[in-house]
C-alpha cells in the first residue's frame, strides 16, 4: 500500500538538515519542519497531528464581513487601539450570553490572537507586584505560553493536574499560592492537550484561592464550548460555559477565533478583562507604565508595545461572526462537532493496535473526543515513541514539552486528519504494531 516504514537514513538526513536531532524535546513548529523536510524527500503524506490547526473552512459571515470593511476603505486607516465599539459590544454581549458573566465592553480588548494576549496578561499581572516572581501553570499545557514567560525574564511555577483533581485540588494549588510569589495562574478549559474539563468545584477551589491570595487568573478558553458531552451553544440559555469568573473577581478570560470560527490565519481573538480587575490599580505598574490602573497599563502600555492595534478589516469579521452566534443565526458547535467524531474514530485505531490513552479519564468519567487526545505505547518513552511513529508517517508532539509527569505520551490532534487519510492511518498503525510487538 505504501512505503512503509520509511528508511532510518532518510529521517537522519531530515534531522541534520534542519538542525532538530532531537524530535522528542521539539517544539511544535519544529516538528512541523522537520516533518515537511521528510515529506519532501519520499513524497509520503504523514498523518500529521503535530499541529492544532483547524480543518474546517472558516465560516463566509466573517469573511464577507471583511471584504466590505476592506472595499470600505478601513485599510487605509489606524483601527482604534482598544478595539472597534461593533467588536467591543459583540464580545461583552457573547460573554452575558454563553458565559452569563458581565463583563463592560470596555474591557473586551481586541489582540492578535489569543498568543498575544496572554502575552499581554504576562506583561501587566507579573509586573504589578515586586515582592512577587510569576506565573503559576496548571499542566499540562500550551508550551508558547511558558516560552513568553521565559523571553520576558519571569520565573514560573507549574504542575500536572491530572493526580489532583477535584478534591485533592485544594492542598495542591494552595502549596504554591502561600508562597505569596504567584502573581497570576493560567489554565485551559478544556485542557490542552489532555482534553480534561475542570469542573465547578474544582473551578470554585480555584477562584476561591487566588481571590484569597490576591492572583489574577487567566483562564485560557481556546475551545470555547467544545467539551461536546454538553451543548454550550445556545444563547441566553443554561448550560453555560464553566468559568472560574464565578468564583473570583480578578480574572481575564482569553476567547480565540481560531478554533471555533476556523479563523486561525486571521490572528484575533479577545483579552477579557474583568471589570474589578480592570479599574484596579497597582502602585509597582507605574515602574513600566504611565497609570497604575490594569486596564489602562494593558491597553495603553502593553498592547501599545506590541502592536498599534488589530488588522482594521478582521475585528469587524469576528464582530460579524459573533453578533451572529450571539442572535442565534449561526450555530458554531454544528460545525467543531466534527472534532469529536474524528476523534472517537482515531482513538478507537490507536486502542486497536496496541496504544493505550495516557490521560483516560475526566474524573470519573472517560476523557471526552475533542480536538486533542493523548497517547501512549507499550515499553516507549516519549521520545522512542515519536521518533518511532515519523517512520510510520505519523506525526505528533511529545507531552514532556506540555508540562505533562508523563514521559510516555504524545499529544495528538484530530484537525489536520482528513477522513480520506483514515485507511493510511490504520494501516501504518496496524503496521507499527507488527513491527514493535509488546513484550
Amino acid at each position: 500500500m505504501e512505503n512503509i516504514p520509511i528508511s532510518e537514513s532518510i529521517i537522519e538526513s531530515a534531522k541534520e538538515e534542519t538542525g532538530i536531532i532531537n524530535p522528542g524535546n521539539a517544539s511544535i513548529r519544529e516538528i512541523v519542519a522537520l516533518v515537511n523536510r521528510i515529506e519532501y524527500k519520499t513524497g509520503i503524506p504523514f498523518v500529521r497531528m503535530e499541529m492544532g490547526v483547524p480543518g474546517l473552512p472558516a465560516p463566509s459571515i466573517g469573511i464577507e464581513a471583511e471584504i466590505e470593511a476592506l472595499h470600505s476603505g478601513v485599510a487605509s486607516v489606524y483601527p482604534e487601539i482598544s478595539g472597534l465599539k461593533i467588536l467591543k459590544d459583540e464580545a461583552s454581549r457573547f460573554i452575558k450570553l454563553f458565559l452569563n458573566i458581565n463583563i463592560s465592553p470596555s474591557g473586551c480588548i481586541p489582540t492578535v490572537g489569543s498568543m498575544m494576549g496572554s502575552m499581554i496578561c504576562f506583561l501587566v499581572a507579573n509586573r504589578n507586584d515586586r515582592t512577587k516572581e510569576g506565573s503559576l501553570f496548571i499542566d499540562p499545557g500550551f508550551p508558547v505560553q511558558k516560552q513568553q514567560v521565559k523571553m520576558l525574564g519571569h520565573d514560573y511555577f507549574s504542575f500536572d493536574v491530572y493526580n489532583y483533581r477535584g478534591k485533592k485540588l485544594r492542598h495542591k494549588l494552595e502549596s504554591y499560592l502561600e508562597t505569596g510569589k504567584v502573581s497570576s495562574l493560567l489554565f485551559s478549559n478544556p485542557n490542552n492537550p489532555t482534553w480534561i474539563c475542570l469542573k465547578e468545584e474544582e473551578l470554585a477551589t480555584i477562584g476561591e484561592l487566588c481571590k484569597k491570595y490576591d492572583v489574577i487568573v487567566i483562564e485560557d478558553l481556546a475551545y470555547f464550548g467544545m467539551d461536546f458531552r454538553k451543548d454550550y451553544s445556545n444563547p441566553g440559555q443554561p448550560p453555560y460555559q464553566p468559568t472560574v469568573a464565578n468564583y473570583t473577581d480578578d480574572y481575564i478570560l482569553l476567547i480565540s477565533s481560531s478554533k471555533i470560527f476556523s479563523y486561525a490565519g486571521q490572528r484575533i481573538g479577545i483579552m477579557a478583562i474583568s471589570d474589578h480587575l480592570f479599574n484596579r490599580t497597582y502602585p509597582d505598574l507605574l515602574r513600566y507604565y504611565s497609570s497604575d490602573k490594569f486596564g489602562h497599563s494593558a491597553i495603553f502600555g502593553a498592547l501599545y508595545g506590541i502592536s498599534a492595534g488589530v488588522a482594521h478589516s478582521v475585528q469587524y469579521g469576528l464582530a460579524a461572526m459573533l453578533k451572529a452566534v450571539n442572535e442565534g443565526k449561526y450555530r458554531y458547535r454544528d460545525d467543531v462537532i466534527e472534532y469529536g467524531r474524528k476523534a472517537g474514530i482515531m482513538k478507537k485505531m490507536f486502542t486497536e493496535n496496541g496504544f493505550f490513552i495516557t490521560y483516560p479519564n475526566d474524573l470519573e468519567e472517560p476523557i471526552a473526543d475533542g480536538f486533542y487526545f493523548t497517547v501512549s505505547y507499550p515499553g516507549l518513552t516519549a521520545s522512542e515513541l515519536i521518533n518511532s511513529l515519523l517512520r510510520y508517517g505519523i506525526s505528533a508532539i511529545t507531552l514532556d514539552t506540555t508540562g505533562s509527569d508523563r514521559n510516555d505520551g504524545l499529544r495528538a490532534c484530530v484537525s489536520e486528519v482528513p477522513v480520506s487519510l483514515f485507511p493510511n492511518l490504520e494501516y501504518r498503525l496496524k503496521c507499527f504494531s507488527k513491527d514493535h510487538p509488546i513484550k
